[in-house]
């Protein structure tokens, strides 16, 4: 009897936090930031946001000016950009002040960048855990790119091929604005 009631707990638990998370989108969601303050994603609640997982040093940082750019080139609309660093890959530096050093110094970035994060694998931050589960999109490689749209649901992914400034995702950003 005793094996039936955990079963059935079991059963009810995992049906509840799975009709849960069909219930989430981006807005719920925090990280650290580069700082070390917390960002908590509902303050961005109703806008779209692009966010591309990062790493210093890999063959695809120069891509941190194409976000610049587009950073630059929407900074006047509602359009959230978020770099989330991550040494998933092992190309990230450890230390905050290091990735601060590329991102501020080389390509002075004004986006939203978070403190180094898993992006993959049983110990991914939670976001990238739900990500995975609702959509089936998980990165394969550094400078992977999302865009959620304004009820914070993804909309599309691209590579690490794909330069964030890339004209299929500028339709796409303009689309969702």
């Amino acid at each position: 009897m005793k094996i039936v009631r955990i079963i059935t707990f079991l059963l009810m638990f995992f049906h509840i936090n799975m009709g849960y998370a069909k219930n989430m989108n981006i807005y719920d969601f925090s990280f650290e930031d580069i700082d070390g303050n917390l960002v908590s994603l509902d303050k961005f609640n109703g806008k779209p946001i692009f966010m591309v997982n990062t790493a210093s040093r890999c063959g695809f940082t120069p891509q941190y000016e194409n976000l610049q750019n587009l950073f630059i080139n929407y900074k006047d609309t509602d359009l959230t950009i978020l770099a989330i660093t991550s040494n998933s890959f092992n190309q990230e530096y450890s230390n905050n002040e290091d990735i601060k050093q590329i991102c501020l110094v080389n390509y002075d970035v004004g986006f939203v960048t978070s403190s180094p994060m898993n992006v993959k694998g049983d110990d991914s931050h939670k976001l990238f855990k739900w990500i995975k589960e609702e959509y089936g999109k998980a990165p394969k490689w550094n400078f992977y790119k999302y865009l959620f749209d304004r009820d914070g649901k993804l909309t599309s992914s691209w590579s690490s091929m794909t330069k964030p400034d890339h004209a299929k995702i500028i339709k796409e950003i303009n689309e969702i604005l």
